[in-house]
């Protein structure tokens, strides 16, 4: 009798196993197929059907970007249930689609992993206050006048009285905690640990800790939201770079900058950017360069019509508010996140704490229009886009399963400019079409 529950139980095993081993193949076939699409299409001459993008390297390098989230995140969104059929389908429609369609994809599916990040962390965080006797943490408020930086300079005050209630009480728990849990849900979170890049500058690195498939958001970029409008406002302005590394640009000319955001926190609180001090240039009295005397002449101060921006109530303990942490690849090493424009829907209030951004300023004061390297006010109507009104964003995506390892993040720097000792193109083309 022994024997045959032995028995029963091997070929129970064989039958699981040979079923777990066909759907890694089958998975591990369909990415490859992915892959191979990526290296394809990034070739193809598609993405200069029309004369205009011929001639605009940056447009192009846009589209073929996209094209690849277009595969990655909608080869995520299949999960673990796809065929090779499906597989098809979306790399047929990467190769006819129009942008328009790709991106209104990209956003679709970008969103939908937002908010499922959005929803477990509710879980963690908010209680059922009728059912828990648990001990709640308030938000921390404080009547000390908070120190001012560019932000407040801009709206000209320290902000109104914290004198009501900023949000929803939530969970005594640190910032670990919250970032083990959210691991148990989703199969990975992220840690801060000394970089494997082997370079001095290289500081702190961005790990994944656990496993996170291809295409899947892997964290946010955070920090305050800078339009063309207001470049002049970026700490240390015309010289915004030359003591922050937590720069980011988008396609669209929007800047992030992740300084004041630094690591996080462990609380839940207004947060407006007060966090780090004005950043002055590092240039001696007397001295005004050919391009910052341009930069200066074109960016007068706006005249009226500035307002401070809404009390934003963030989550710092938000565990894949990071992104600004990871490093370029040393020589050798390759990406394995790529960055993706996300405009998250402001309407979705529920969601709106742990996205870890502010806008500085108003969005829609102010059109520009880019001319090479210059952003011109711009009296035109809008684009057409849509009317929900959003906060343009940046996620890290990943472009290959990953697993307890570095992220390292393309950072494509421009090479009309003198680069660090540290930098390694990982592709000059891709660079000169990105800055061009």
């Amino acid at each position: 009798m022994l024997f045959s529950i032995q028995t029963v139980t091997e070929e129970g095993f064989a039958t699981e196993f040979s079923s777990t081993f066909f759907s890694c193949f089958s998975m591990a076939f369909i990415f490859q197929k992915f892959q191979e699409a990526v290296k394809t299409l990034a070739k193809s001459p598609m993405f200069a059907k029309s004369p205009m993008f011929a001639k605009d390297p940056r447009h192009l390098q846009f589209e073929a970007d996209m094209n690849r989230l277009f595969l990655y995140t909608s080869y995520n969104r299949l999960g673990k249930n796809a065929d090779v059929a499906d597989a098809e389908e979306i790399i047929n429609m990467a190769g006819k689609a129009s942008l328009a369609d790709q991106q209104k994809q990209v956003q679709e599916n970008i969103h939908s992993q937002v908010k499922t990040v959005c929803m477990l962390m509710d879980e963690i965080l908010l209680p059922d206050i009728k059912n828990t006797q648990e001990p709640l943490n308030l938000p921390l408020q404080t009547n000390a006048a908070p120190r001012r930086s560019g932000l407040s300079f801009a709206v000209g005050r320290s902000g109104p009285p914290n004198d009501r209630p900023v949000g929803p009480q939530t969970r005594s728990l640190s910032r670990a905690d919250i970032s083990q849990s959210l691991k148990g849900q989703t199969g990975y979170t992220l840690d801060l640990k000394p970089s494997q890049i082997p370079h001095e500058k290289a500081g702190q690195g961005l790990f994944v800790s656990g496993e996170a498939d291809v295409g899947a958001v892997v964290a946010f970029y955070p920090g305050v939201i800078y339009s063309p409008a207001y470049y002049r406002y970026i700490p240390g302005y015309p010289r915004v770079d030359a003591h922050n590394p937590y720069l980011i640009t988008r396609y669209d000319g929007t800047v992030i900058n992740a300084k004041p955001w630094g690591a996080g926190g462990e609380t839940r609180e207004v947060w407006k950017g007060f966090n780090v001090p004005e950043v002055k240039p590092n240039m001696p009295d007397g001295i005004d360069r050919g391009s910052d005397r341009i930069w200066k002449l074109l960016s007068k101060p706006l005249e009226g019509g500035r307002r401070e921006n809404e009390r934003e109530v963030l989550e710092h303990r938000n565990p894949l508010a990071l992104g600004h942490f990871a490093n370029h690849p040393a020589k050798g090493m390759s990406p394995n996140v790529m960055v993706c424009p996300y405009d998250f829907p402001l309407t979705e209030t529920d969601m709106r704490a742990y996205i870890p951004n502010i806008l500085f300023g108003r969005e829609d004061q102010v059109n520009m229009k880019r001319f090479g390297s210059f952003w011109f006010k711009s009296w035109g109507s809008s684009d057409g886009g849509s009317d929900v009104p959003v906060m343009k964003t940046l996620v890290l995506v990943a472009t290959r399963a990953l697993c307890d390892e570095e992220v390292l993040l393309n950072y494509r720097l421009s090479n009309s400019k003198r680069r660090p000792a540290w930098y390694t193109p990982v592709d000059e083309e891709e660079d000169r079409r990105r800055w061009s």
